[in-house]
């Protein structure tokens, strides 16, 4: 193993120095750290991550605030931590995960201890309560999601209002002029989560805008859940031609209820969901979709905490914009005779 002994020896200087070049903790001339870096690159020399961390005064470890509320979906949410995980190891961070619902008292503990040097929030609710502390701390801070006031916060996700109208108008351009969302479980919309929120707002404004009746219905988990879903929406919208679902785990029971309720994908009615790819490509009639972008979400999170970590400026809002994949799952629709 190479030692910055091995590393100071091989380019003439103290090992104190190299240590300086590492940490910037001292003014050291171009021509000796020239010198420093290529004995480095050289040997191979990698510092160990404690040594670093003390050098710096920083402990390398980056928390992601991911509560499992109730409602959540588990596996999409893992996606990602995944990518948090994965991407913070490329900067040399390890990634202290916080699954409980502690509100202020977690952030607080969490940021007093000097157990990490940043957080990265996801479940962001529009008047999240988070939010004050977040803007009063000390440390760096990036959210997945939008509270409904972000001034003052480093916030990214998919563009879920967008996401909403874009699924409209993909049903609007087949002809389809009664339609509705079937969204998530209904304490995700009593906590005001924010995706959920906006997903159905764009949802809505674009259906007026196209001059289309619409209903927005939350849907429990379950297969009673779902079928009680689909009989009371085509009970109150018996002419409905089109759906969109913002519920991943229960697609399967819902497209289930409305093939026991009579109605054909896409022949009697069209599918559009919002999940990742591989749900989508592997249903039994391949679904058209917006993909959740979990990876490229988590990952651009950890980017613009480094960023921030190292004095740079970053945006204040990032929305990804929606990319719908079009499958076998939408048509035309059929006049009615």
């Amino acid at each position: 193993m190479v030692k910055i002994t091995d590393v100071a020896r091989r380019a003439g200087v103290s090992p104190s120095t190299v240590s300086y070049v590492l940490s910037g903790k001292r003014s050291i001339s171009a021509a000796t750290r020239s010198r420093v870096e290529e004995s480095i690159r050289e040997l191979g020399y990698r510092p160990h991550a404690g040594a670093r961390a003390l050098a710096s005064s920083r402990s390398n470890v980056v928390a992601l605030v991911m509560p499992l509320r109730s409602g959540v979906h588990v596996p999409v949410q893992m996606q990602f931590a995944a990518a948090v995980v994965t991407t913070a190891r490329t900067h040399d961070h390890d990634v202290l995960l916080l699954t409980q619902e502690e509100g202020d008292d977690g952030l607080r503990r969490v940021a007093d201890s000097a157990l990490v040097d940043a957080l990265v929030v996801m479940d962001v609710q529009l008047h999240d309560a988070r939010v004050p502390l977040l803007r009063s701390l000390g440390l760096p801070s990036v959210l997945i999601g939008f509270p409904a006031e972000a001034h003052g916060l480093t916030c990214i996700d998919l563009d879920f209002t967008a996401t909403g109208e874009e699924c409209v108008a993909h049903l609007a351009r087949l002809g389809h002029r009664s339609v509705a969302l079937l969204g998530s479980p209904p304490e995700v919309y009593v906590r005001d989560t924010g995706f959920a929120r906006r997903t159905a707002a764009g949802f809505t404004a674009a259906a007026r805008r196209y001059g289309m009746r619409s209903a927005v219905l939350p849907c429990a988990p379950g297969p009673q859940a779902a079928r009680e879903t689909v009989d009371r929406l085509l009970r109150e919208h018996p002419d409905l031609t089109g759906v969109v679902v913002h519920n991943e785990p229960a697609l399967g029971p819902l497209l289930e209820a409305f093939h026991g309720a009579g109605l054909r994908v896409p022949a009697d009615l069209s599918v559009v969901a919002l999940c990742p790819d591989e749900q989508a490509e592997n249903a039994a009639v391949p679904l058209t979709s917006v993909a959740i972008p979990a990876a490229e979400v988590g990952e651009r999170s950890v980017e613009l905490l480094m960023a921030k970590l190292a004095g740079r400026e970053v945006p204040d809002a990032t929305l990804l914009p929606p990319r719908l994949t079009e499958r076998a799952s939408t048509a035309p629709r059929t006049p009615t005779t």
